[in-house]
């Protein structure tokens, strides 16, 4: 699968994404509050490994802190999935008929979302557990030093 297409019209060259695509297929409002949380979470990794040697109570707040926002992003994209089941249960109830292939394609979307969040989950505890080693080791050496 190739991340970039390019799709030849007459005239217009047009590059798609498939993450952005996804992103706003999985619906603006959720994916945009997840992307926050992921990008909240590199910063605050970023942030606790640079202040590992200079600062370690704000290296550990960083830490608490991408604990945080990694869990938050991952509890909405369940509550994005939830909401999107939701709905696709209510178009289903106000067509009158089940249409499994607009059932498929309901939660197929919905659970872009959990998709997401999981994503950011998983990359923020990455993150987590590298910093936690890395302060662990810089207390050593702080206590070997004396």
């Amino acid at each position: 699968m190739y991340l970039f297409s390019i799709l030849l019209a007459p005239k217009l060259l047009v590059v798609t994404n498939f993450f952005v695509d996804k992103f706003y297929e999985g619906g603006s409002l959720f994916m945009s509050l997840i992307l926050i949380c992921f990008l909240l979470s590199v910063s605050f990794i970023i942030t606790g490994f640079l202040s590992i040697k200079k600062s370690s109570s704000l290296s550990e707040k960083m830490l608490k802190l991408t604990m945080d926002s990694s869990l938050l992003g991952l509890v909405l994209g369940f509550l994005g999935s939830v909401i999107g089941i939701i709905m696709a249960f209510g178009s289903i109830e106000d067509k009158g008929a089940l249409d499994f292939v607009f059932l498929a394609s309901g939660l197929k979307v919905s659970l872009i979302t959990t998709t997401f969040g999981l994503f950011t989950f998983i990359i923020s505890r990455i993150g987590i557990l590298v910093l936690r080693a890395l302060q662990k080791s810089n207390k050593a050496c702080i206590i070997n030093v004396f």
